[in-house]
């Protein structure tokens, strides 16, 4: 009898380690995901691409090039 106590510990020992390992491990894969999207999100800032608008202030004309640019800050 004492061998069926000893064999339901240990498998209610290698359960419950299961469970701990399947939280960390989902824990871990939501916080890469977070981590991918802030660094997408970063790049996508940094590069320029259109997805991040930034403010130029006032544009005007320039008539030698036909293009528009900011105003220079005085």
């Amino acid at each position: 009898m004492p061998q069926v106590v000893l064999l339901a510990a240990i498998g209610g020992a290698l359960y419950a380690g299961y469970r701990a390992l399947t939280r960390i491990s989902q824990a871990m894969t939501a916080e890469l995901h977070r981590a991918e999207e802030l660094a997408a999100h970063k790049r996508a800032q940094n590069t320029g691409d259109g997805t991040a608008a930034r403010d130029l202030g006032t544009l005007e004309l320039d008539p030698r090039s036909g293009v528009y640019k900011p105003t220079p800050k005085s």
